[in-house]
C-alpha cells in the first residue's frame, strides 16, 4: 500500500495529445531561445573579426572554429544523456540549463576580449579555447532546453506551436542584437571594422543573454517541475552513452534526419561565414545597411513561422521542410550567380532593396525549417519509445546538435579556407573603401552562394526516406498511450 501511494503522488503522464502547457508558460519557454539565437548571432562576428579586423588567417580562424565545434559536437551526446538521466527535485532539465546559462555568458564576453597584440598562435588559442566553451555552455543549456520543449505536450500539432513560441522568441532576440550591434556599438561607416568596438559588445550581449535565460528558467520552473520523471532506474552515464547512442542510429527516421541536417548545416555555415565579406567587398554595404537588410531576414522567418503550422495542417512535415530548403537555397543561387557573370553589380543603396529582398524571401523559408526539423524530432523520439521502450529526447536533440556544430564548424572551416586559397588580403578589413578586384568578388560571391546551395540540394535528397506522416504518428501515438497506460496499471499493482 505505502509503495502505490508513492506512485500516486507522481502524476501519470497523461493521454498522448493531452498534455498542453498554458500560454503563459510557452511565452516563458520563448525566451530561453536567446541562448542559441545569441550563439547564432555570434558565428555572425567572429569570422569576420578575427580574420579581416584581427588578422588571422582564414584556415587559422576556420580551424579554430571547427576544432571547437567538433570537441563540443562530441560531448552533445554525454550532455544529452546526463539530461535524460538526471532525477531531481526540480526536474531532469532544469538543473543543467541553470548551469550553463551564466558560463556561457562569461565565455561570451571573454570570446569578444582578446589582449591586444597577441601573436597569432596565441591569439588561434584564445579564439579556440572560448569558441569551445560557449558551444560547450550553450549546449548544457541548450539540449534540456529543447527536450524539455519535446516533453512540455504530446500532440502532432501542439508541439509545432511551442517550436513557434520558441522561434519567435530567437525572432526578438535577432532584433535586439541586431539594434545593438548596428546602431549602438557598430554605427557609423568603417564600425565593423574597427577592434576596438568589439569588446563593450561581447559583454553586452552576454548580459542581455544571460537575462533571458534566467527569465526562461524562473517562468517554467514550476509547470516543468511537475512533468513526470522516468521510471526506469537512474544509469550510470559513462556506462550507459555508448548503448543508447548506438540504440537511436538504429531508428532510420533519427539517422535520415541527423545526415540531412549534418549537410545542410555545411552549407548554412559556409553561407554564414563569408555573409559580411560578402556584404561589405561586394555590395559595398554600411553597417546601417546591414542591419536593414538582417531585420528583412528576420522579418522573412516572421512571416515563415506562422505560416508553417497553417501548412503543417494540410502538408507533411518533411514536405514543409523540403518548401523551406527550396526558397532558402533560390536565394543562394539566384541573386549570387548573377552577380558573378557581371549582369547585376549595384552597391551601395542601390543594391540594398535586392539584397534585403533576397535575404527575406530566404527568412520567409527558414521559418518552415525552424518549425518542421524540430517537431520532426520530437516525433522520430516517439516513435523511438515505441520501437525500443525508453525515452530519448535528451539524445535525439543532442544529435541534431551535434550536426548542427559539427557541420557548421566544416562549413566555416570551408569559408575560412576558400578566403585563402582566393588569396584575399588579409588587412583588407582595416582599409575601409578599399577596392578589389572583380575576379576575386566573383570567387568570393559564388563560394557564399552556388557552392552552399549544392550542399543543400543534397540535404533535400537525403530526407526524403523520412517516412514518419500524420498516419504514422498516429499510430505511434496509439501505441504510446496504449503503453503509458499499461506502465501506470503496473505501478499501482506494485
Amino acid at each position: 500500500m505505502a509503495a502505490a501511494e508513492m506512485i500516486d503522488l507522481q502524476p501519470p503522464r497523461p493521454a498522448h495529445g493531452k498534455q498542453k502547457p498554458t500560454l503563459a508558460v510557452k511565452i516563458f519557454y520563448g525566451f530561453g531561445q536567446a541562448i542559441e539565437s545569441g550563439y547564432i548571432g555570434v558565428a555572425a562576428f567572429i569570422f569576420f573579426y578575427y580574420t579581416a579586423v584581427l588578422g588571422l588567417s582564414g584556415g587559422m580562424v576556420g580551424l579554430a572554429l571547427a576544432i571547437s565545434m567538433a570537441v563540443d559536437a562530441v560531448f552533445d551526446p554525454l550532455i544529452g544523456s546526463i539530461s535524460d538521466n538526471v532525477r531531481s527535485r526540480f526536474g531532469r532539465r532544469l538543473p543543467p540549463m541553470v548551469l550553463g546559462a551564466p558560463l556561457f555568458a562569461l565565455s561570451l564576453g571573454l570570446l569578444f576580449s582578446p589582449p591586444v597584440g597577441l601573436a597569432p598562435f596565441v591569439l588561434f588559442a584564445w579564439l579556440t579555447v572560448f569558441k569551445l566553451s560557449i558551444r560547450a555552455f550553450a549546449s548544457l543549456f541548450n539540449l534540456p532546453y529543447f527536450a524539455l520543449g519535446a516533453e512540455m505536450a504530446d500532440g502532432y500539432v501542439e508541439r509545432s506551436s511551442i517550436v513557434a513560441y520558441r522561434t519567435f522568441g530567437g525572432l526578438i532576440t535577432g532584433v535586439l542584437l541586431t539594434i545593438l550591434a548596428y546602431s549602438v556599438f557598430f554605427a557609423g561607416p568603417g564600425g565593423l571594422q574597427t577592434a576596438e568596438r568589439y569588446p563593450a559588445f561581447g559583454w553586452a550581449m552576454a548580459g542581455m543573454l544571460l537575462g533571458s535565460a534566467a527569465i526562461c528558467c524562473v517562468g517554467v520552473w514550476a509547470y516543468s517541475v511537475r512533468l513526470p520523471q522516468p521510471i526506469t532506474p537512474t544509469k550510470s552515464v559513462v556506462l550507459s552513452l555508448g548503448p543508447e547512442v548506438l540504440e537511436i542510429f538504429r531508428n532510420r527516421s533519427f539517422r535520415t534526419l541527423f545526415l540531412s541536417a549534418l549537410v545542410v548545416y555545411v552549407a548554412a555555415g559556409l553561407n554564414g561565414a563569408l555573409n559580411t565579406y560578402a556584404y561589405i567587398f561586394v555590395w559595398g554595404l554600411q553597417p546601417q545597411q546591414i542591419q536593414t537588410i538582417t531585420f528583412a531576414y528576420i522579418l522573412g522567418i516572421a512571416f515563415g513561422v506562422p505560416v508553417t503550422p497553417i501548412l503543417l495542417r494540410r502538408m507533411e512535415k518533411r514536405t514543409a521542410v523540403m518548401l523551406g530548403l527550396l526558397f532558402v537555397l533560390s536565394s543562394w543561387v539566384v541573386l549570387p550567380l548573377l552577380r558573378a557573370n557581371g549582369l547585376f553589380m549595384p552597391t551601395g543603396a542601390n543594391a540594398l532593396p535586392w539584397i534585403a529582398g533576397n535575404v527575406g524571401w530566404a527568412g520567409f523559408g527558414t521559418g518552415f525549417l525552424a518549425i518542421a526539423y524540430p517537431s520532426m524530432m520530437a516525433d522520430a523520439a516517439d516513435e523511438h519509445e515505441v520501437l525500443f521502450g525508453s525515452r530519448r529526447e535528451g539524445l535525439y536533440f543532442a544529435g541534431l546538435g551535434f550536426a548542427n556544430k559539427a557541420a557548421a564548424g566544416l562549413g566555416a572551416l570551408l569559408g575560412g579556407v576558400s578566403i585563402d586559397l582566393m588569396k584575399f588580403p588579409k588587412d583588407a578589413g582595416r582599409h575601409i573603401g578599399v577596392a578589389l578586384p572583380e575576379p576575386l568578388l566573383s570567387h568570393l560571391v559564388l563560394a557564399w552562394g552556388p557552392a552552399a546551395a549544392v550542399l543543400g540540394a543534397i540535404s533535400t535528397l537525403m530526407l526524403l526516406p523520412y517516412a514518419i506522416t500524420r498516419t504514422r504518428h498516429e499510430e505511434i501515438a496509439e501505441q504510446l498511450r496504449l503503453k503509458r497506460a499499461d506502465d501506470v496499471s503496473a505501478g499501482r499493482s506494485t
